[in-house]
């Protein structure tokens, strides 16, 4: 089984269309650390609905501290926990976090990259009505990467 890490906003952004199951169906378990429940259940119990979420503790947590200058507490803790838990990936959006996880040598994606990645797998038949629906739910993606990701996924 793949060891995947999860930060927040993919898991906001596909529950706000009522689309998790395409996490769990694309990578089975989702592993997330402390920080992203506690930042996703600000607004909602998403994390507690569903039996493929697997909580885990960041262990160096001194490190943690050295981050968080420039990236959000849970977007530290998915690098550090990734690196702990040797993840085959990480699933982050943001721009500054994911070239800290790239750095660090993690293996990345984000909610677009796991629309395409379902899509080769035929869990989904196509990412366009997808996007088009994470745009119409306020979650911004640029016209640039939204045609990029149409030309990827064959559509």
């Amino acid at each position: 089984m793949l060891k995947v890490i999860c930060n927040s906003t993919p898991i906001i952004s596909l529950h706000s269309i009522n689309r998790l199951d395409i996490l769990n169906k694309t990578y089975g378990q989702i592993i997330i650390p402390n920080a992203v429940r506690e930042e996703i259940n600000v607004k909602s119990k998403i994390i507690e609905k569903f039996d493929f979420f697997k909580i885990c503790e960041i262990k160096n947590i001194n490190v943690a501290k050295f981050f968080k200058t420039a990236l959000h507490k849970g977007e530290v803790e998915v690098i550090l926990l990734a690196q702990e838990l040797e993840a085959d990936l990480s699933i982050i959006d943001d721009l500054t976090a994911r070239k800290f996880a790239e750095y660090m040598g993690l293996k990345i994606t984000g909610t677009l990259g796991v629309l395409i990645k379902a899509k080769q797998m035929k869990i989904i038949d196509k990412v366009k009505p997808i996007l088009n629906e994470l745009i119409y739910n306020k979650i911004y993606i640029s016209d640039r990467v939204y045609n990029i990701i149409i030309e990827l996924a064959g559509e």
